[in-house]
C-alpha cells in the first residue's frame, strides 16, 4: 500500500509508481477503474478537439477569430495580476486563489490539484484539497509525472459531488473525455499551460548544472524576457540565467520525453479557463473561455490588477531558426553551438528586439506545431494522421509543414 502523506484538508494519499512505457505522461485515468478507458480518453492516440471544443464550450476555434488559430476558444483574455500577490506563488498566485474562492464560496467540495512531495520540493504529489487555506501548499512549479486524475475515484467515494481540477493540457483532454461518466455534479477545470515536462530526476539533473548547490534552488521560472530566474534558500540574492546560456547541450536525449515533444495543446484549449505566463509579459496571462471561467475569475472581483495586454517584435526569424535547430536535432545530427563571443550580444538583443507578450505567446505555439509534426515524424510516423489535430497543421503552415497524403484522417 503507499504511505499516506496527507495534511489537513488535503487528504488523497501519495500515488506512487513511474508513467507507463510509451507515448504516456501518466495522467492517472491508468489508475482508476478496470483502465481501460485511455483507449479512448488519451491525447496522444486520437485526439477529436473540435467535438471536445463544441461539447465544453458550445462551439470550436474559429481561426478567422483574433487569435483562437493559436490559442483556442477565448470568451476573454487579460493581463492580470493577483494583488497582492500570494506568498510562495510562481506568479502572483491567480491559479489557487481561483480554486480557493471556489471553496469559499460553497461551489465545490473539493479541488483536485498537486503539491511538493514531502521528501522533495519539485516532485508533484496528487491531492484532493477541501479546506481552501492548504491551497497554499499547492502553490509553485513542480516537474514530473503526476497522476492527478487517480484522485478522481478517491474524490468521489469521499462524497464530493462538485469538486475543481487543475491541470495540464493532456490531463485536460483526458478528463474531458470521460467526464460524463464520473457521476459528478459540476466540475471546474483551470488551466495551466505546458510544453516540456521531464522527470523529477532528470530536473535534479538539470538543476545541478545551472548551480553547484542545486539542493538549494527554491524557485525556477522560465521568464518572458527570455531569462530563467532562480531563487535560493541559503541567502544567496535572486540570479537570472540568460536563455542562451542555459546548458541544454549538455543534457541527455531522452531529457524530455517524445509525449512532451508531440503535446499538441500548449494552452490547454479543454479548460474552462487559461492562466500561464506566455502572453502575460511579466504578469499572468489568462484566457477565460466559456462561462464556467468567467464565473470563476468573477470570484475574484476585487483583488486582480489588469494591464493593457502588449503585442510586440516579429517572431518569424525566431521560429525559423528553431525549426532547423529541430530538424536537424531530429535527424540525430549536433545542434550548432552558438559562440561564446556571440552569446552575451544576442542575450542582450533578445528581450529588446525579440516578440514579446502575444507575439510571445504565437512563437511558442508554433514552434510546438513544428516540434510535434517533425518529432513525430522521426519517432512514430505512423502515429501523425491519428495525433496530428487540424490546428496544430494550420499554425504549421505558415513554415512549410503541411501533411502528406497518408497524414490527415479522412472524414
Amino acid at each position: 500500500m503507499p504511505k499516506d502523506h496527507s495534511l489537513p484538508g488535503l487528504n488523497v494519499p501519495v500515488i506512487t509508481g513511474a508513467a507507463r512505457p510509451g507515448l504516456c505522461t501518466d495522467c492517472g485515468i491508468s489508475r482508476i477503474g478496470d483502465g481501460r478507458a485511455c483507449g479512448r480518453a488519451c491525447q496522444f492516440i486520437q485526439p477529436d478537439y473540435e467535438t471536445a471544443e463544441h461539447r465544453v464550450h458550445g462551439r470550436v476555434a474559429d481561426p478567422d477569430l483574433g487569435d483562437e488559430a493559436f490559442f483556442g476558444v477565448t470568451l476573454a483574455m487579460q493581463r492580470l495580476r493577483l494583488s497582492p500577490p500570494a506568498p510562495g506563488a510562481q506568479w502572483s498566485g491567480i491559479t489557487t486563489a481561483l480554486a480557493a474562492a471556489l471553496l469559499e464560496s460553497g461551489r465545490v467540495d473539493a479541488v483536485l490539484a498537486v503539491r511538493a512531495h514531502p521528501e522533495d520540493r519539485w516532485r508533484p504529489e496528487p491531492v484532493i484539497v477541501t479546506d481552501p487555506a492548504e491551497l497554499a501548499q499547492c502553490r509553485g512549479m513542480r516537474m514530473g509525472y503526476a497522476p492527478t486524475l487517480a484522485a478522481l475515484e478517491p474524490a468521489a467515494a469521499a462524497g464530493h459531488k462538485r469538486i475543481a481540477v487543475i491541470g495540464i493540457p493532456c490531463q485536460v483532454y483526458a478528463l474531458r473525455a470521460i467526464e460524463a461518466e464520473l457521476g459528478f455534479a459540476r466540475i471546474y477545470v483551470i488551466g495551466t499551460p505546458c510544453s516540456d515536462n521531464t522527470t523529477t530526476e532528470n530536473f535534479h539533473e538539470f538543476l545541478a548544472l545551472l548551480d553547484t548547490a542545486p539542493q538549494t534552488v527554491s524557485y525556477l521560472e522560465f521568464r518572458a524576457d527570455y531569462r530563467v530566474e532562480l531563487r535560493f534558500d541559503d541567502g544567496r540574492p535572486a540570479r537570472v540565467v540568460p536563455f542562451l546560456k542555459l546548458p541544454i547541450s549538455k543534457l541527455r536525449p531522452d531529457f524530455f520525453p517524445i509525449t512532451c515533444k508531440t503535446c499538441v495543446d500548449y494552452t490547454n484549449r479543454l479548460a474552462d479557463i487559461t492562466v500561464g505566463y506566455m502572453g502575460g509579459d511579466g504578469d499572468q496571462w489568462v484566457i477565460t473561455r466559456n462561462h464556467r471561467g468567467a464565473e470563476m475569475l468573477a470570484g475574484l472581483a476585487g483583488r486582480l490588477a489588469e494591464r493593457p495586454l502588449t503585442d510586440r517584435g516579429k517572431r518569424e526569424g525566431a521560429v525559423k531558426g528553431f525549426m532547423a535547430n529541430t530538424l536537424r536535432a531530429a535527424g540525430g545530427m549536433p545542434l550548432r553551438a552558438m559562440p561564446d563571443w556571440l552569446r552575451p550580444i544576442v542575450s542582450f538583443l533578445q528581450p529588446r528586439i525579440g516578440p514579446r507578450g502575444l507575439e510571445f505567446a504565437r512563437a511558442r505555439i508554433e514552434m510546438k506545431a513544428i516540434e510535434t509534426i517533425v518529432h513525430l515524424r522521426r519517432a512514430h510516423p505512423a502515429r501523425v494522421k491519428n495525433m496530428v489535430p487540424s490546428h496544430v497543421w494550420r499554425v504549421a503552415a505558415r513554415y512549410g509543414l503541411i501533411p502528406a497524403k497518408d497524414e490527415t484522417r479522412a472524414d
